[in-house]
């Protein structure tokens, strides 16, 4: 079905140049840049989309397909990376062989990209298996006047497994999906009611492992002591000391791991990596944490109510995904995960649907080591400094 009508204007990609930018990234991300030439990118208007014709040696043998409304690659529109070789190296009837040269892990084409809207919608724009890595912490469930979006805790635990679901769909082969989760406290409307503490944890685990997903792992994520004692919770037991009031101050949140199923061993994504570069340089250092106890401070910030620190993300992008990886975060509030990213030489996608959280992440992106104006930006415009 043909996409309805939409003005030039609102294309992302509006030039050959910035087509061909674009293509080259692909190409570059296959391994096949060297050998490959562009011929004259043609803007296609009746289906929004950049066609970038690639050459060898004068012969057309392929082309990247854009879409000029999103900057995405159309993976499935564009020549297969196994094509666009049989054809340079004059291969033919190779499909068998072919076949068995596929079993290797994909390398995305997905560029730095933060995307303004309903993640739920942007991931149905996001191509198939194109994320290596999911972090993210999920807005919290009513526990704070922010965050009272959903008449009922049923509906949100919905909207969060037609996230989870939609996430399955992009995440690529065997890959990890790390979330931080904890347990949420609803305050009492009233002296004459109690207040309500609902284990969102282990209904998240329930609606993983329903969507398909193999638990990995459960971190604890421990704060120096009193880090919780803004919550309340516990001081009428310190000044009363009667039994049955006792309520500990909470002062650790989950990090739980899963994976995308798969009948590959995680060594297989090691062995078989197209850029054996890229996973010599993601080796980890001494001082990893070696248990699942993590000692890190929490963070504050006037423009987010609940983001959790750098160095958390830090960690997780580090253990979980290779140099060059594509890390999303669904639900990025002020963009701390692709701050985390870019220190760690990680590409990133970023989602969010709070207007002031998305001016917080373009003032952040001016310091980042990539550059702005290359980000792709869907629903939204680079900031203003580098327009």
């Amino acid at each position: 079905m043909a996409r309805k009508k939409i003005a030039s204007s609102s294309y992302i990609v509006q030039n050959v140049e910035h087509a061909k930018k674009i293509a080259l990234i692909y190409l570059k991300n296959i391994l096949l840049d060297k050998a490959i030439e562009f011929g004259l990118p043609e803007i296609d208007d009746r289906y929004h989309i950049w066609r970038v014709p690639l050459k060898n040696k004068g012969h057309l043998v392929g082309e990247v397909v854009i879409d000029s409304i999103t900057s995405l690659i159309n993976e499935r529109k564009s020549t297969k990376k196994q094509i666009l070789e049989d054809r340079i190296l004059g291969r033919k009837n190779e499909k068998a062989k072919s076949n068995k040269k596929q079993d290797i892990p994909k390398i995305s084409t997905v560029r730095n990209t933060i995307g303004f809207g309903d993640s739920e919608q942007l991931l149905q724009e996001t191509p198939t298996e194109s994320i290596d890595l999911i972090f993210t912490s999920p807005p919290y469930y009513n526990a704070r006047p922010e965050y009272a979006d959903y008449a009922s805790y049923q509906e949100y635990l919905e909207k969060i497994r037609r996230i989870i679901k939609h996430c399955y769909r992009v995440l690529n082969e065997g890959r990890f999906f790390v979330i931080n989760i904890s347990p949420v406290l609803i305050r009492r409307s009233s002296r004459s009611e109690a207040s309500k503490r609902i284990a969102v944890p282990f209904d998240f685990h329930r609606l993983f492992i329903e969507e398909g997903y193999e638990f990995i792992d459960d971190i604890i994520w421990v704060k120096p002591e009193g880090a919780g004692w803004a919550t309340g919770r516990g001081r009428r037991f310190a000044a009363d000391r009667n039994p049955l009031q006792y309520k500990p101050v909470p002062v650790t949140e989950y990090v739980l791991v899963y994976r995308k199923q798969t009948d590959k061993l995680i060594d297989w994504h090691i062995r078989k990596h197209p850029n054996q570069k890229d996973v010599l340089k993601s080796k980890i250092k001494d001082g990893y944490e070696v248990t699942n106890i993590w000692k890190i401070h929490p963070a504050y910030s006037k423009k987010h109510p609940a983001i959790f620190p750098v160095q958390l993300a830090e960690k997780v992008i580090q253990y979980y995904s290779f140099k060059n990886d594509v890390v999303l975060d669904p639900f990025a509030g002020i963009g701390t995960v692709g701050e985390a990213a870019v220190k760690m030489d990680r590409r990133f996608v970023l989602f969010e649907m709070n207007p002031e959280y998305i001016n917080e992440i373009k003032s952040k992106s001016i310091k980042w080591k990539c550059k702005p104006k290359l980000i792709n930006w869907i629903n939204t415009t680079p900031p203003e400094k580098t327009q």
